[in-house]
């Protein structure tokens, strides 16, 4: 495979530093300076490929550490190839599991297929973007085929990947086709002759394969270049729906702007790295920023990241609706307006829920035990309280820290 488009490439000191901002490993090295200083002198792109299995219909900040690497190769003018893993999904990736992964349907992969590449539009340049479904080779290997690729790697260097060894040790299944999952993905590796492959620090194992597929095909092996797990909004673990500490690509701006702040002060500097497009010799000043002033430094980094995905704004509007709403406690003017026929008694858990704030009573009845609804900013203990509407009486109803209702006897 060759790109046919020539380009005139910057000096490949200039590529590393944007290649290098955030990274965590890149193997070998000396291995993608080479590619670099090749590319740059033939004015031919290299191949970088991310692999993605859609396996969720929704993207989170997570998710964007990645595709921003993929963008910045694609700033740098090389070719970028993003793999849905429509295949390899119906295995399941083991990569960080602690058991199984269930793999998905047809139609599952579909549907958050489509979600996936909807939101990472919003990141990559998809006029210049080449995507490819694995299935359109992998589907087509015969017995035989995944017999010889199975026999390209032992049972012992399997075994030495991390969450195989740990599995093992403590008795817990493996299941023979999660061993097909790498030999998988470093196929796609061969198939598309791929110069540098993208993943983050738990694909490490899954790169590596497909440096060694590539290398008995004969083929030059790609660069591995992994990235960092964002370390979620909990300070703690690693960003992920599982644990609720995540923001959402496709999260309102409101919502993206408070989560942010909420984030504690020893990841702004990382968020900055990683998250912002700003400029990487500007990157010290906010790292002593974020030391001396962490408040006012958080919210310039709510500011940037609700910018990247929704403009500046909506970011200004919803650093004005964090103000209105939690440091001077107002109820924001686009707040619902909620009527209730005069002389009518509801209960306040379903108040909340058919304005929409949570999805069942249950949760209503959680977030009032947790202190977490006021009533004209007098919070609300009591699971069964009742509000009667009296004519011309309103009352402000504070439902978490960002959903807001004005209610009132009509």
């Amino acid at each position: 495979m060759s790109n046919t488009a020539i380009m005139n490439f910057a000096p490949v000191k200039d590529q590393l530093e944007v290649i290098r901002r955030g990274t965590t490993e890149i193997i070998p090295e000396e291995e993608l300076i080479d590619k670099l200083e090749k590319s740059k002198k033939t004015g031919r792109p290299l191949r970088i490929k991310l692999g993605c299995d859609p396996t969720r219909p929704d993207l989170h900040l997570g998710h964007s550490v990645i595709l921003r690497k993929m963008r910045q190769f694609q700033e740098l003018g090389h070719h970028a190839i993003l793999i849905i893993g429509d295949f390899t999904a119906l295995i399941g990736d083991p990569s960080g599991q602690n058991k199984t992964r269930p793999p998905l349907t047809p139609d599952e992969i579909q549907l958050n297929a489509a979600s996936y590449l909807d939101q990472a539009g919003k990141i990559l340049d998809l006029d210049k973007l080449e995507i490819v479904y694995n299935s359109e080779w992998l589907g087509k290997m015969n017995f035989e085929d995944v017999i010889k690729l199975c026999s390209r790697l032992t049972v012992a260097r399997m075994i030495e990947r991390d969450d195989f060894s740990k599995r093992y040790q403590n008795n817990e299944p493996i299941s023979l086709h999660e061993f097909l999952y790498p030999l998988a993905q470093g196929q796609d590796s061969v198939h598309l002759e791929s110069d540098i492959e993208l993943g983050g620090t738990d694909q490490k194992f899954n790169l590596l394969v497909g440096r060694h597929l590539q290398q008995i095909e004969n083929q030059n092996p790609q660069a591995c270049l992994m990235m960092p797990l964002l370390v979620g909004t909990d300070g703690s673990k690693k960003m992920s729906k599982s644990y609720d500490n995540y923001i959402g690509i496709d999260e309102e701006p409101n919502d993206m702007y408070g989560k942010v702040l909420r984030i504690p002060d020893e990841l702004i500097y990382t968020w900055f790295e990683l998250l912002t497009d700003v400029n990487a010799d500007q990157l010290p000043d906010y790292r002593k920023k974020a030391e001396s002033d962490p408040r006012n430094t958080k919210h310039e980094l709510a500011f940037a990241i609700t910018s990247l995905y929704h403009g500046k704004k909506k970011a200004k509007n919803a650093r004005e609706h964090f103000e209105q709403t939690v440091i001077n406690k107002e109820i924001p003017d686009d707040a619902k307006v909620l009527k209730f026929e005069t002389g009518t008694t509801h209960r306040l858990i379903d108040i909340i829920a058919d304005a929409g704030f949570t999805s069942s009573n249950g949760e209503s009845k959680r977030l009032i035990k947790q202190g977490g609804v006021s009533l004209n900013d007098q919070k609300i203990s009591d699971k069964s309280f009742e509000l009667t509407f009296e004519a011309e009486k309103e009352y402000q109803l504070k439902v978490g820290k960002r959903n807001f209702a004005v209610l009132r006897s009509s």
